[in-house]
């Protein structure tokens, strides 16, 4: 290993993260009361000009009102891009009222490392000025050719960034790349036209110790796209994809979830391992199959995926 390890900032379970528009407050509570691990409030694409102001303050209230982390949920929010009039009024409303209520912010199309440190000197204002004891994280949408382009200096920036999620639409309107549906695959490229963009940016997190979130499949009524896009995502290493329908919350609990084989497999490595340690030996086999130190770090996250969901009490359905 090299001298210079970035270890995971913040471990939170994120396979399913529900899309929640502010502008209605119906569609917040239902999501207080999802299977979903991670809820974001939007007030950005999901809300239209003339409702941002409304949106705010019903988020706000819903922050305050609703016990989110007694439901099991992570709660973010998704403020305005920092090139509209919105994003300041979102950070310092909902920052002042309701800042200790809150885990993360996402911030939408991050271009450079500049866009984050924008948004963390607010925060960090907000929280020392009201007193909070609650540390609210960041996280970096990259949805632009721009931000792709700075993938690995915008995981780099140091502070409050836990976690980088791959915006494909805004993504592929920014490379003026040709689409079918949001997430979807066009069938005149030859394979997973996403790859390279999620492949790079789960690449740039792991190197800074941030997890790598999925973004949205429009096609809320194809499930088996969906399962199949949250497959290649998951075989990539990313942890978790958007759902924008609450069908979606399910199929993506399971994709991301570690099958029980898999788990047990995982501890079986250990056990091995463990076992070849004591007789001198730095590797053995399993099944067949050779097993070594990176066997051991592979079946340890496994472990840890699994740990988690155990914790929260949120069984996978496989």
């Amino acid at each position: 290993m090299s001298h210079t390890i970035n270890h995971l900032k913040k471990l939170r379970l994120q396979r399913s993260e529900l899309a929640v528009p502010g502008s209605s407050p119906e569609m917040i509570d239902k999501a207080a009361n999802s299977a979903a691990d991670f809820v974001f409030l939007d007030i950005e694409d999901a809300v239209a000009p003339p409702d941002k102001e409304r949106a705010r303050k019903n988020i706000i209230q819903a922050l305050n009102d609703i016990d989110w982390r007694a439901n099991g949920k992570t709660v973010s929010v998704r403020i305005n891009g920092l090139d509209t009039h919105y994003m300041y009024r979102d950070v310092v409303d909902v920052m002042e009222q309701a800042g200790d209520r809150l885990d993360t912010i996402l911030v939408p199309k991050v271009g450079v490392p500049a866009d984050l440190y924008m948004v963390e000197a607010m925060v960090n204002q907000i929280e020392m000025a009201k007193g909070y004891k609650t540390r609210v994280g960041l996280e970096a949408l990259i949805e632009t050719a721009l931000g792709m382009a700075n993938v690995e200096a915008i995981a780099a920036t140091p502070g409050r960034l836990e976690a980088m999620h791959f915006g494909v639409a805004d993504y592929a309107a920014s490379c003026k790349a040709r689409t079918v549906n949001i997430g979807g695959l066009n069938p005149d490229y030859p394979g997973d036209q996403w790859h390279f963009a999620l492949s790079r940016m789960t690449v740039a997190c792991r190197a800074y110790g941030l997890r790598a979130i999925d973004g949205p499949f429009g096609d809320f009524s194809d499930p088996e796209g969906y399962i199949a896009g949250a497959r290649r995502a998951a075989a990539l290493g990313i942890e978790g994809k958007w759902a924008i329908h609450p069908s979606q919350i399910a199929l993506a609990n399971d994709v991301f979830s570690p099958p029980e084989k898999e788990v047990t497999r995982a501890r079986r490595i250990l056990e091995v391992l463990k076992e070849a340690e004591a007789q001198g030996k730095g590797a053995a086999a399993l099944d067949g199959k050779m097993i070594d130190a990176a066997s051991e770090r592979m079946a340890r996250n496994v472990l840890v995926v699994n740990e988690a969901i155990e914790r929260a009490g949120q069984p996978a359905t496989h």
